[in-house]
């Protein structure tokens, strides 16, 4: 039977599609063609390759160059004009190389399938390997104790002390059963450590599914993370009794990108081995299987902490561990720890979700006295935590003659160059004189120059005292700063008289107000002042209004650009400074014996350069204008000359610690006041007992409604200097680290520095213009002369 030529089959295949080419045919794509040829009733006649062939010898295409289009009539009369045979030459030929095609695609494919078969053969890690001793591993599901002195005694050489094995009942108790554990022990007593061994414990038994590790920062979360990372991937003991959980791991080879694709006898294991979460190998019988670990900082993202399983189940946290939540700058800040106790109770403890109880233990080390580890030990503001304060030393030798002369030999030793060897030799010869009546939590824990855990103890007591008592004993003193006798949040939000609100008491004869300027929001105070100077904190707020009880100037949600959309800054400044000054200044007070009172005057910051110059002008223009004053806070510094004996210019007003002057720009008086002496002024009101003429007080009968302002007024730390010219005392005040808000604070040292603008003075006791020396005879002609 005669076979048909190749070039014969592609043209009539050609031939009725020309006719039915909706396309432009002289622009046709190559593997158009080959697409449309190939599903005609001819079946498979051309390929990519004979296409090419077959257009380089029409001279279609030139070789080695790449066409985008062809031209289908020119390609069709080219094959017009080839001989059409029915068998054997050029037929044969072109036959041969329809099949070469074939025989390449067919050998790739057998590549492809090749190729396939040995990656899936690399990622899958065949069979996992048997238990090494199981008899070890069962004897430690029971006891963390046992787990850590079996399976990480490199982590632990020394033996468990009393409060070690205390603080593991605790955590075995949580990891278990469920509940609340918090424990501060000292420095280097390894709690750290024991939190990361009880992760490990935890998982690899299958105590609880979704682990969440907590912080003092995302850095600091992710360190524990890590350390349990190497644990799984370099333990050799674990990865022999615990194959199905750190044989796929160690298959990994340290490449996390291989996790996602690795499979176990033909099953993904769906292992993620990342940074900042760790989702362990689904194996048949692994009680780790699909257990997950994620890290974060408490002051990250800690609320909506979940994990997403693959038949669609989603998991949240069943045990949170929250190791040393707070560092030594967050320790001292009172806003900050009263974030964290928040975080911590709100957030944290609600990771597992509505209706639901979370497990989880805090190792914690008490920084300063009222830090968030002390608050949360305490068992009375706290009982479910189950606060617990170790220590390193419970009782002190009673032999202090002996440790007297021992300290003085290791401070003299250090002086002269020494280690303290003279100081150890004299405990060597008298150490059981000086260890009597000395109770010590860790006997084991010293250095190797050392004789004993008590003399250890008693060298850190000897060296630094207040460290000692702050990391070893968890119990800090009370640190000596120059704030010792400023109130505290609490005073101050606690100072209230038991009026009502924008009341104004029958002793106040004059109401006064300042407006801080921000670009968000504008702060506001008003206060009613006794002729001695006694102020009533009459009522506060912003423009606009937050509707909140606590909220920060950076998060602020309803602001001047809600309210003026689609205005600039400054003209958002602009028109809520003249709507709230209308606002403050149209204000009827009533009073307490009857009738009503109105601001006499009202400042308003322009310390700030971006609307300084709308400050002005608002002040000059407004109806108001006659009450309505800017103010310019200036903090004399030590050694400078104070504002009261500045020289009198001409059309300036000079006051006690403040400045009325003119501004020649703006035309506009303008009130400038020594905020450093004003700040001390109000601090001292804010802390003399009710009843006292110079007390500041705050309005209501709840003081938990005044806690964000009162955190406005304890914002800055005060510093007290010597100053040699004048032999008294400069005090400079500035924001404390991690503070940002004190706008309110400002506010009502504006308010009292236009009191005594008004007129209300300080007794002449304290005021510098009212000190009066007696005129003995020797003066009078001197004064004569003047």
């Amino acid at each position: 039977m005669p076979r048909t030529s190749f070039l014969d089959r592609v043209y009539t295949a050609l031939l009725p599609l020309v006719a039915t080419v909706t396309n432009n045919p002289r622009a046709l794509k190559p593997g158009e063609l080959v697409r449309l040829l190939n599903t005609t009733p001819a079946g498979d006649v051309l390929t990519d390759r004979i296409l090419r062939l077959h257009r380089e010898r029409a001279g279609l295409r030139i070789a080695g160059e790449r066409e985008k289009t062809l031209d289908l009539l020119k390609y069709a009369a080219w094959l017009c004009q080839q001989p059409r045979r029915t068998g054997g030459g050029d037929g044969r030929q072109e036959a041969g190389a329809g099949t070469a095609a074939r025989a390449y695609h067919a050998k790739r494919e057998r590549e492809r399938a090749r190729n396939a078969a040995a990656s899936q053969e690399g990622r899958d890690i065949g069979p996992i390997p048997p238990i090494a001793v199981p008899a070890r591993r069962e004897r430690c599901e029971t006891s963390l104790q046992a787990f850590c002195e079996t399976y990480l005694a490199e982590q632990f050489p020394l033996e468990f002390s009393e409060d070690h094995l205390a603080a593991i009942k605790y955590i075995e108790s949580s990891a278990i059963e469920g509940g609340l554990f918090a424990f501060a022990m000292p420095r280097g007593s390894g709690k750290t450590t024991l939190c990361e061994a009880a992760a490990i414990w935890t998982v690899l038994y299958g105590r609880r599914r979704f682990l969440a590790l907590i912080g003092a920062s995302a850095d600091a979360a992710n360190e524990i993370l890590d350390s349990i990372r190497t644990e799984f991937e370099t333990n050799d003991l674990l990865a022999a009794d615990f194959p199905e959980v750190c044989f796929p791991i160690s298959k990994l080879g340290g490449i996390n990108n291989r996790a996602s694709a690795q499979l176990c006898c033909g099953e993904r294991t769906r292992i993620t081995w990342g940074k900042k979460s760790l989702v362990f190998p689904s194996i048949p019988g692994s009680r780790a299987a699909g257990t997950i670990i994620k890290s974060s900082g408490i002051d990250g993202r800690v609320r909506g902490m979940r994990h997403k399983l693959s038949d669609g189940t989603s998991l949240r946290p069943d045990l949170v561990i929250v190791d040393d939540p707070q560092t030594d700058r967050t320790a001292r800040s009172e806003d900050q720890c009263r974030k964290r106790v928040a975080t911590l109770a709100g957030s944290v403890l609600g990771l597992a979700g509505p209706g639901k109880k979370i497990a989880g233990f805090m190792p914690c080390t008490v920084i300063v006295q009222g830090d968030m580890a002390d608050q949360i030990l305490d068992r009375e503001r706290h009982p479910a935590w189950h606060g617990t304060r170790l220590k390193l030393l419970y009782t002190f030798p009673t032999n202090n003659k002996l440790w007297e002369e021992y300290a003085d030999l290791r401070r003299t030793s250090f002086r002269n160059g020494g280690k303290g060897e003279e100081a150890t030799k004299f405990y060597r010869k008298h150490r059981q004189e000086m260890d009597a009546g000395a109770k010590i939590a860790w006997p084991q824990r010293y250095n190797k120059d050392e004789l004993s855990a008590i003399q250890n103890a008693m060298n850190l007591f000897i060296d630094n005292e207040a460290a000692f008592w702050a990391e070893s004993q968890n119990a800090p003193l009370k640190e000596a700063s120059d704030d010792e006798d400023l109130p505290t949040n609490a005073q101050i939000a606690g100072k209230i008289n038991q009026l009502s609100r924008s009341l104004v008491p029958q002793a106040a004869t004059k109401l006064t107000a300042m407006i801080d300027v921000q670009h968000k929001l504008l702060y506001w105070v008003v206060v009613a002042w006794t002729d001695k100077f006694g102020g009533y904190v009459l009522d506060y707020g912003t423009f606009p209004e937050q509707q909140r009880v606590h909220f920060k100037l950076r998060d602020v949600r309803h602001n001047l650009a809600k309210i003026y959309p689609g205005q600039s800054m400054e003209s958002q400044v602009y028109h809520g400074l003249t709507d709230l000054i209308s606002q403050l200044c149209e204000r009827d007070f009533a009073r307490e014996e009857g009738g009503h009172a109105r601001i006499e005057r009202l400042l308003v910051d322009s310390a700030d350069g971006m609307t300084s110059d709308i400050v002005m002008r608002v002040c000059r223009t407004h109806p108001h204008k006659v009450i309505v004053l800017p103010s310019l806070g200036r903090a004399i510094k030590k050694g400078e000359k104070p504002m009261h004996q500045y020289a009198k210019k001409e059309g300036e007003t000079i006051g006690y610690h403040w400045l009325l002057q003119r501004s020649l720009k703006h035309a506009v008086k303008q009130l400038v006041i020594d905020t450093n002496f004003w700040k001390s002024f109000v601090q001292r009101g804010l802390a003399a007992p009710l009843g006292e003429r110079h007390a500041l007080s705050l309005y209501g009968t709840q003081g938990t409604r005044h806690l964000l302002f009162a955190d406005h007024c304890t914002s800055e730390a005060r510093t007290r200097v010597p100053d040699e010219r004048t032999g008294s005392t400069h005090e400079s005040w500035k924001l404390k680290p991690g503070q940002s808000d004190n706008h309110w604070f400002d506010c009502l040292v504006g308010t009292a520095a236009a009191a005594s603008q008004l007129g209300i003075s300080v007794d002449a006791g304290t005021d510098p213009r009212r000190q009066r020396r007696r005129i003995t005879a020797a003066d009078i002609p001197q004064r004569r002369r003047a």
